[in-house]
């Protein structure tokens, strides 16, 4: 069996999805903290355990015959070596586990993105499980860009706080259809992968792409780190919240997501999604499914 931890969010239902492509519903297990937001994947014959990572007594059952597992990153900054520790405890103490799979951060190891010594302290934690693993190092989702390009049709202006930094962005469904493959393969597997885009752009480049294809006229406002962040709380997002990303847009001006590595595309056997159709999806209100 091959469980995906919070399957109840987007790349979890993704990977999920992936998965039912590719293997018997029976053999999936969605550990959620809350078992009724996914019971559309139950009715579909999906396993669906409840597994609370403050909650440590959950991972034992929720464990039960899996042989591989796939951690996915938690979104909480602060409190995520916690949580990945609960899962990983569980799973060198299961018996059963031979696989972890973690969804880390690109180049984890060298990166200088404040809150990457957390995916730095889980990779180090999985390493010393004796858990056979695997790295699946990711960089920034296009949709972290393209998702308010609505609003910035409608405002004429998207903000950041990138400069002129390039960003190697994949979608979110090129990296859930990644996972699903390394969860899937019969074959070998590398330690780890460094998932990018194939193709890399500004924020000033997502603006004319955003201009080009609503024929309105979007420019790109670069503001301080400070005013970006204040920026997004004023939009109602969390004060954690609107520290990451903040804190990713200055990382992507540091050139810390970009790269020139193929294991992205060279996992799912195409391109990876390009900022054009990313932008046409999000123009459309829609979202990528496959």
């Amino acid at each position: 069996m091959i469980l995906v931890t919070g399957a109840a969010g987007q790349l979890g239902r993704s990977v999920v999805e992936h998965l039912l492509a590719r293997v018997p519903a029976h053999r999936i297990v969605a550990a959620v903290r809350h078992p009724e937001k996914v019971a559309d994947l139950a009715a579909r014959g999906v396993v669906v355990r409840r597994a609370d990572y403050d909650h440590p007594e959950d991972w034992p059952a929720a464990l039960q015959g899996v042989r591989k597992v796939l951690l996915i990153s938690g979104p909480e900054v602060g409190t995520r070596i916690r949580h990945h520790r609960t899962v990983v405890e569980a799973a060198a103490a299961s018996g059963s586990v031979w696989l972890m799979a973690y969804t880390s951060m690109l180049r984890a190891d060298t990166t200088e993105v404040p809150y990457a010594s957390e995916d730095r302290e889980t990779e180090r934690l999985i390493r010393e499980s004796r858990v056979p693993y695997v790295f699946l190092r990711h960089g920034w989702y296009t949709e972290n860009y393209t998702m308010n390009a609505g609003y910035a049709v409608h405002e004429g202006k998207l903000y950041g706080c990138a400069k002129s930094g390039r960003i190697s962005g994949a979608s979110r469904i090129d990296y859930a259809e990644a996972a699903a493959t390394v969860l899937t393969a019969v074959g070998q597997i590398r330690p780890v992968y460094e998932l990018a885009g194939d193709e890399s752009f500004t924020l000033s480049e997502v603006a004319a792409e955003i201009s080009r294809q609503s024929g309105r006229s979007v420019e790109y406002v670069d503001l301080p780190e400070e005013d970006y962040r204040a920026l997004l709380e004023s939009y109602g997002l969390s004060n954690g919240l609107s520290s990451t990303l903040a804190l990713a847009d200055t990382g992507a001006a540091n050139g810390d997501v970009y790269s020139e590595s193929k294991d992205l595309s060279n996992l799912i056997g195409r391109p990876t999604t390009s900022l054009a159709t990313a932008v046409e999806i999000a123009l459309a209100g829609g979202e990528q499914t496959s």
